[in-house]
């Protein structure tokens, strides 16, 4: 950079031009029946479309089997819905861990979710579908533009984790380090 290339404030000539703030939305922290409460396995795949609410804000989905917890087996629920374009999205979720009650997170941002299909997963064995804390980004973006992020008007300490794609929109999400509570979440981010 040859002298004279930034202002006297720091600044590079036009880059407050390229910086724009985001909301997105007072997720509250998320629990695993938010989606939709524990559902009794029946022996065969079930596909269930009723009862089912959409998150609060667009972000990633969970699954967490109950019941007789000894049954599980390392399954994967399929989930159906739309991402922030309301654009058909579908996610398989991670296995489950046999023999355990062990979550799973999807990765992808949701905004809706229309079905969801269960595979037959043991004796006495539930799964209740939740939401997680990967909130959707609502843009496409080829790297990590992300400069802070706020929770409730306050910038978190701790840069939150970004996952990028410049492809699929819903595969653009923020992760705060704070837990999440309700409040408002913004962040500011560069866009070339």
């Amino acid at each position: 950079m040859g002298e004279g290339y930034m202002t006297a404030a720091g600044r590079m000539p036009g880059a407050a031009a390229n910086v724009f703030n985001r909301t997105l939305g007072s997720p509250a922290l998320g629990t695993s029946t938010a989606v939709h409460a524990a559902v009794a396995d029946t022996g065969a795949t079930n596909v269930v479309t009723t009862g089912i609410t959409s998150p609060d804000v667009p972000r990633n989905i969970t699954a967490t089997p109950g019941g007789t917890t000894a049954n599980v087996t390392a399954v994967q629920v399929i989930v159906a819905g739309t991402n922030v374009n309301d654009q058909p999205i579908t996610e398989t979720l991670p296995a489950f861990t046999a023999g355990q009650a062990t979550a799973v997170a999807g990765s992808k941002a949701f905004k809706t979710v229309t079905s969801i299909t269960l595979p037959a997963n043991g004796t006495s064995v539930t799964t209740a579908i939740g939401v997680g804390s990967k909130l959707g980004h609502r843009r496409a973006v080829g790297r990590n533009s992300v400069i802070a992020a706020f929770l409730n008007g306050f910038r978190e300490s701790t840069a939150p984790t970004v996952a990028f794609d410049s492809a699929n929109v819903e595969a653009n999400t923020i992760t705060l380090n704070s837990a999440l509570n309700g409040n408002p979440v913004m962040i500011d981010f560069y866009d070339a």
